[in-house]
């Protein structure tokens, strides 16, 4: 049942199939339990070397999301162009950005979509750029663990919706939206969190004419610019997805959300960052609307998604890490979180 749903998404066919998959939407909590077996034999059975006998989750959160391990190609070896040689672009297409040491790369998610993990070395640093497209969880990580670089893979399953990766020098498996080890050998620890935006393209070229963006080191390898989730962020119901609902707001309503170690969660609706145009909050901390970026995950070409415009957040002239994610993401990894709308 979870295989034939991840299909029909694939297909990009969501928006003529609502009404199916509403229907099955609604049988999911009934037939996961059926239909997914989440036992770690059967894990083991499909050659995970992984130590579930450690494990901070429930196994039976877990499910496939259709692909097998890799299934979603990570990158390994990432191939870049100077910003002044990209072509095909719309200037309003979303990309993740991130700068180090004076670098900035790009990374457009008509790429991202497709292979959800980047294995990158950017400044001098290991980092791993990912995005779930389920969660809209556009994050950086630093890939060095416990002292050591190891590089990070697509287990092929989902938790809350969500990518749960892995790493290949362990195979422990991490939730992407926490950044946490959920499962192996590194259970309970937790990746750095790099600041990083999802921007337009156009503003990404215009800050950073020296930069370099992420191109496809085979073009043929996927449709890139077609976005295989059509439809996605304007259905009723978060796919692939069983725990609770928020209240107040539509599940798949955009959301900020800005983690900081020494501080709880801040989550403000995209809405209201819209209509205020400019937040500070009380830890300095300053939000601000930018218009003029597309969604992802609306049309079926990404380059004709409708706008959603994003934000930025910045406190003494720094970007401060942040997501720009689902109000569903929130209830599911953040309870305690309230929403400021």
């Amino acid at each position: 049942m979870v295989a034939l749903i991840r299909h029909i998404m694939v297909l990009g066919r969501l928006r003529r199939a609502r009404p199916v998959l509403g229907l099955l939407c609604c049988l999911l909590p009934m037939l996961l339990p059926i239909a997914a077996s989440a036992e770690p034999d059967r894990w083991k059975a499909e050659g995970w070397k992984t130590d579930f006998s450690r494990s901070t989750v429930d196994f039976s959160s877990i499910i496939s999301g259709g692909p097998p391990r890799d299934g979603i190609p990570p990158i390994d070896d990432p191939s870049f162009v100077p910003v002044e040689d990209v072509t095909g672009l719309d200037e309003r297409e979303p990309v993740m950005s991130v700068m180090i040491g004076g670098e900035a790369r790009a990374y457009p998610l008509r790429m991202m979509i497709w292979h959800e993990i980047v294995n990158d070395t950017l400044g001098g640093r290991a980092i791993a750029v990912t995005y779930c497209p389920l969660c809209n969880a556009a994050i950086v990580f630093d890939r060095t663990v416990d002292g050591s670089e190891t590089t990070f893979g697509t287990t092929g399953k989902l938790r809350n919706s969500d990518l749960v990766m892995y790493d290949r020098q362990t195979e422990s498996w991490w939730q992407q939206f926490t950044g946490e080890a959920i499962a192996g050998e590194r259970t309970g620890m937790t990746l750095e969190v790099i600041p990083s935006r999802l921007e337009a393209w156009k503003h990404f070229r215009d800050r950073h004419p020296d930069g370099q963006v992420l191109t496809p080191g085979n073009p043929d390898l996927r449709d890139y610019g077609r976005n295989p989730y059509a439809g996605y962020d304007t259905s009723g119901v978060p796919f692939l997805y069983r725990g609770p609902m928020p209240e107040g707001i539509l599940p798949l309503s955009y959301v900020v959300v800005i983690r900081e170690t020494e501080a709880p969660p801040v989550v403000i609706s995209l809405d209201r960052v819209r209509r205020e145009g400019r937040i500070e909050l009380k830890n300095g901390a300053v939000v601000t609307w930018v218009p003029g970026v597309r969604s992802a995950l609306d049309d079926r070409a990404i380059a004709e998604g409708r706008q959603i415009g994003s934000v930025t957040v910045m406190r003494k002239g720094e970007d401060i890490a942040h997501e720009l994610t689902f109000a569903f993401v929130v209830r599911a990894f953040l309870p305690e979180a309230d929403i400021l709308d």
